[in-house]
């Protein structure tokens, strides 16, 4: 059998200015009593954001050219720290890099940010790339799937997966509840993995990644998706109110066809690195996978710290399950992420 590849490290960045929720609704000068609730009750305590400076009306103002140029900066902000962070332990650096991906859906660039990346971090000019723009908060495990792929066709050589989203970008200033929820959900962040099939990381104590496993709920489609507001000039996130419920019902079918293909039960899984999408979807997916709050402590904690960051969240929940030090050798793990169309990722580790 060819040699499975193994994340050997993770690395993540914010912007450099966090916010609290009381922060944010006073930026906003948000009156509304149901948004001020709503704020409060969202199980987060504080998110790094990119917010622009009040305007002469004392609110916070974007154009499309800012917004792009926002974007753009903050994904080299964030993109150099989590790059370097994830592979300066290894003892490599950006031309040691063979195949760079890059998951984002916060803006649409041409050229995309794996040329910007390559441009402005020294990667090499013949490095192979791909952007996965467009997918949302699932955006993470489809790119693993097809960079352990490429790393498991490509043994010895080193894969990189990018997950760079500047969700503050969706922000729409207005007290109505739909935009209330995106704009008191969602954080900026930036996550990075080296992915690398050889041998030689036998010895070493980093999860091989086994298989995936995909469901797509079709009549759902249009639960999560961008809408262009005439009003405001810019593009907002629409995040149906059924969204937990429909991901809750659906979410045991993934895991359970991962396991079977294993011959696994869910009792064999030591570890859940779960998409901290908001707090009823952790609870919807607590309850119909049949997980405990224990599972979901590191989901839990980033939700809290950082706000839902979109595409790489799940792998700040790595981040903190890999530092935490509890994990053992054999262990079994599950990642899952969630997101537009409407879909579950799943994919399965063992260390």
């Amino acid at each position: 059998m060819p040699e499975r590849p193994r994340i050997l490290s993770v690395g993540t960045a914010h912007p450099p200015d966090r916010y609290t929720q009381d922060d944010i609704l006073e930026r906003f000068h948000t009156d509304s009593p149901a948004v001020k609730a709503l704020y409060k009750a969202s199980h987060i305590h504080a998110r790094y954001l990119y917010l622009p400076e009040p305007g002469p009306d004392g609110r916070p103002h974007e154009t499309m050219s800012e917004l792009l140029h926002k974007h753009r900066q903050g994904a080299l902000y964030m993109g150099e720290r989590a790059i370097r962070r994830c592979l300066e332990p290894l003892g490599l650096g950006p031309r040691d890099v063979d195949y760079l991906v890059v998951t984002n859906s916060t803006a649409f660039m041409l050229p995309g940010l794996t040329a910007m990346f390559i441009r402005h971090f020294g990667f090499r000019e013949d490095v192979h790339r791909t952007d996965v723009v467009g997918m949302g908060c699932n955006a993470g495990l489809n790119a693993l799937n097809p960079v352990a792929g490429w790393a498991a066709a490509n043994p010895g050589r080193n894969a990189l997966m990018v997950c760079c989203e500047v969700n503050s970008a969706l922000y729409i200033d207005d007290d109505s509840i739909g935009n209330a929820v995106v704009n008191s959900l969602f954080g900026d962040g930036c996550s990075a993995i080296l992915v690398r099939a050889d041998p030689g990381d036998a010895e070493r104590l980093a999860p091989r990644i086994l298989g995936f496993n995909s469901h797509i709920i079709p009549e759902a489609w249009a639960a999560m998706h961008y809408r262009w507001s005439e009003e405001h000039g810019r593009f907002g996130f629409i995040l149906d109110r059924d969204v937990p419920y429909v991901l809750g019902t659906h979410a045991e079918f993934p895991v359970r066809r991962l396991l079977d293909a294993f011959g696994l039960k869910k009792r064999h899984i030591k570890h859940w690195i779960i998409h901290s999408g908001g707090k009823k979807v952790i609870d919807a997916i607590k309850y119909t996978v049949g997980i405990t709050e224990h599972d979901v402590r590191h989901t839990v904690g980033c939700l809290r710290d950082y706000g839902n960051l979109g595409s790489g969240a799940f792998l700040f929940a790595y981040e903190r399950l890999v530092r935490e030090g509890t994990v053992r050798r054999g262990d079994y793990g599950v990642m899952m992420t969630m997101g537009p169309g409407t879909t579950i990722e799943t994919a399965l580790l063992r260390w």
